[in-house]
Parts: structure tokens; sequence; C-alpha cells
């Protein structure tokens, strides 16, 4: 009778037994899944052995950007980190082309971005002030009415000689030439003071002529050094004119910019003020990281603090100092047609981080910031030991932006070798490797 039972309910007992049969005899007894997942390799090529270390191979070092370091003992100097920005020196980087007299621009030399260096000329412009012009005639209606006089007292002083003329008239017409002279002397400084130069005005009386052009020049620097790094070369940073524009004495007619040398200014903390002081007075190096590109900063070491300010912002709370920068040349280029284009590595506007120390601590371990990696409360090296990389657990006694001190307890030696770049990488390949891998099933839909 059970024999008949069981015949009758083959059809629900067959299947199952053929399964449970399968996941005891397939691949010569090794476990499957009821959904013929094969679990025995779910791990396969996992070291579960040492969670605390991992074997890199030379392309795992390559894709990961590994850099390692050597431990040493060395001086650290503990900073503050002050926020900044690049500057125009007040006074010193801009200079402001002003029109000496009214007149009409005829031509402009320079383009916009041009080098220019003192004595280029930069603009033409025709005269048309009426009391310049007055002015110019009545010099030279000055300098022939002297030229007449002085003959005249030549020929008089001779006839005098032989007492044909009375000495009487020679001293009246000597003393008509001092009068001119004078007159002569004043109308020159009048020329002078509507704009033009000696130069101008000597040509004016040698060729006797009107002057009707003036040509503006290129001022020299404000400050003139034999270590500029471009020779003393101005940029024309703007042009406000056009050929044909009729422009006033004192209009502007560029701005010439000299950026070899320029201003970091930073902005402190009030409670920083004795550090920056202290810092400025002893003449401490400090350091400039300088945004540039996606390369990372640049740093500028050997810098010094010049001026901090006598008061503190009343809304932000800051105090400002600055710290001279000079310039590096980066392109010096000249066209076909005569035109010279300069380009500065660091420009105004540039972010940088100012790195003032304020301490000094001698024969630390310190190490890159990337070389410690934190979890929770405690902190990380990777050492290297043939290829492997060992997880160290360390005590931070400090740590900035850049740098970090480990404590000399005993725990990394000098000569040892530690990942720099490519820490992080390997932390959380060993915590991948000490979890195990992912479920077998985890974003499967049977």
């Amino acid at each position: 009778m059970l024999v008949a039972a069981g015949y009758v309910s083959r059809d629900s007992w067959v299947p199952k037994a053929g399964q449970l049969w399968g996941v005891s005899q397939r691949s010569g007894g090794q476990t499957t899944g009821l959904d013929g997942h094969d679990q025995a390799g779910a791990h396969a090529g996992h070291d579960h052995g040492d969670d605390t270390s991992l074997r890199l191979s030379e392309q795992a070092r390559k894709n990961i950007g590994l850099q390692l370091v050597t431990v040493e003992l060395r001086d650290f100097c503990r900073t503050i980190n002050v926020p900044a920005l690049i500057k125009k020196r007040p006074g010193r980087t801009d200079i402001k082309v002003s029109a000496p007299m009214t007149g009409i621009v005829t031509r402009v030399y320079p383009l916009r971005g041009e080098a220019v260096a003192a004595g280029q000329p930069l603009f033409d412009l025709r005269l048309t002030h009426e009391d310049l012009v007055d002015t110019q005639r009545a010099f030279l209606e000055t300098v022939e009415q002297l030229d007449v006089i002085r003959r005249e007292v030549d020929r008089i002083a001779k006839v005098t000689s032989s007492g044909a003329v009375a000495g009487k008239r020679l001293l009246e017409r000597r003393y008509e030439q001092q009068q001119a002279e004078a007159r002569l002397r004043a109308q020159r400084q009048a020329l002078v003071l509507h704009g033009l130069t000696e130069e101008q005005v000597r040509r004016i009386e040698t060729a006797r002529r009107l002057l009707q052009q003036v040509t503006v020049f290129a001022p020299p620097p404000v400050e003139r050094t034999d270590s500029h790094p471009a020779g003393h070369l101005l940029q024309v940073s703007r042009i406000d004119v056009e050929p044909g524009e009729h422009v006033e004495a004192g209009d502007l007619l560029c701005v010439l910019s000299d950026h070899g040398t320029l201003y970091i200014e930073g902005r402190a903390f009030e409670e920083d003020s004795a550090d920056l002081t202290e810092a400025a007075t002893q003449g401490t190096e400090i350091t400039a990281l300088i945004e540039t590109s996606n390369r990372g900063p640049r740093t500028v070491s050997g810098l010094k603090i010049f001026y901090v300010e006598n008061e503190v912002e009343l809304e932000s709370r800051a105090l400002r100092f600055y710290v001279e920068l000079r310039n590096e040349l980066v392109r010096d280029e000249q066209t076909a047609d005569g035109h010279r284009f300069i380009g500065w590595r660091f420009k105004p506007g540039q972010r940088v981080q100012l790195l003032v120390p304020v301490e000094r601590w001698e024969n630390r371990l310190v190490l890159p910031v990337d070389a410690v990696v934190r979890e929770g409360p405690e902190w990380f090296v990777f050492q290297e030991n043939g290829d492997r990389f060992f997880r160290k657990s360390v005590h931070v006694q400090y740590r900035d932006q850049r740098w970090v001190v480990l404590a000399n307890d005993g725990t990394l030696f000098p000569g040892d070798r530690v990942a720099a770049s490519g820490a992080y990488q390997i932390h959380l390949a060993m915590k991948n490797k000490a979890g195990g891998a992912a479920a077998p099933h985890a974003g499967h839909h049977h």
C-alpha cells in the first residue's frame, strides 16, 4: 500500500529528490547552492590569514600611484596657516599716463598687453589749446626781439667806444636786453607748465617754429633695480583713447603695469598678531603655497613679512599683513611687426596659503600628511617589507595640511619605508580583505 501511495504522488517528490542528489554529487562532492552558484569559489583569491598586511603587484603599485618615503628624524617648524591673495603694490604696480596738454589723438603706438620700455613712444597728440598756441607765439616773438636787441647792443658798444654815441644810450639798450631775457625765462617756464619738456622748448627756440604735435613717451618705472626680472619693462594693461579722440590736459590715456614685484596680503586671526609681529621682527622666513593649476600649488620659500597693520578689521576681525613676492617671467616673445609681449607666473588675484613658523621642534618623526590614514580614534601608516605592506598604528602628535608629526615610541624607526601617496587605497584594500567579499547573491534577482 505504501508503494502504491508513493507511486501515485511521484510527481511531487521525484524532482526534489533529484535536486538534493545533485547538491551532494556535483563537482566531485563540492557544495553548490540550490540555484547552481558555486559557493566554494565565492572567496577565491582572498588571503584571510592576515588582515594587517597586503601584497601589491607592480601593476597595483602603478594603478594607485604609490610613492614611498623614508622615515627619518628631523627638526620641524609648527606653522600657522593663513589665507592670502596676491595684490598689486599701491603706488608702484600701476602707472597712469595722462595727456600732458589739450589736443587730438592722432596715433596710438602700443597694443594692449604689449611690453614697453622707458622712453618708447605711446601716443601722438595734435595740439589744439589756444592758450598753448598763444604762449608759443609770444615765446617766439620774445626770442626774435632779443636777437634784435643783442645786435643793437653790440653795434652801440662799438660806436660808444669811439665817442660817437653817449654811453647813456648803451645802458638803456642793455636794460632793455635784461627785460627781454627775463620775459623769455618766464615764457619758457610757462611752456613747461603747459606740459612741454625742456627739450621741446629748446627745439622751438632753435627751429623758430611753433610746436604743432607732441609725442607722449613711456615713463620710467617707479623703482629701478638691477635685478628686475623683465629689465624694467612695463606692460600696457589699459588703453583709454582712440585715434581722433579729443582729450583735455590730465585725461587718462593708458595704464602701464609693472608686475616684477607684487604683494601677498595675508588675513590672519586677531589672536595671531603676536606671532606675526614676532616673525616680522625676527625676519623669520615663511613659505607661500600659490594656487596655479590642477598640478597643485607652487611652493615659494624664503619670503619675509615686511609690514603688519596696526588695526583689526571691525567686521571680520582679520589682521592684514604683507609679504613681498618677486615675480617670474615665463614668456618673452616679439611678433613679426615688432610688438613685444611678456607673461608673468604670478598674477594679482591668485589665492595663496601662507605658512608662518611659530614654534620649532627638534628630532621628530615627520611624514607627509597623505602617509597617515585615520579610522575613528586610530591613525595608521603602511610600512613596506618586501612585496608586502604592514599596517602600523601610530600616535599623531601634530598634523597640518602638509605634514604629520609622529611620536617616537618605537612603532617606526629611521630608515623604515612607508607609503606616502596611495596609503588610503591600501587601507581600503585591507578593509575589504578583512571583511571578505560581498554576499554571493548581492545584487542578484532570482
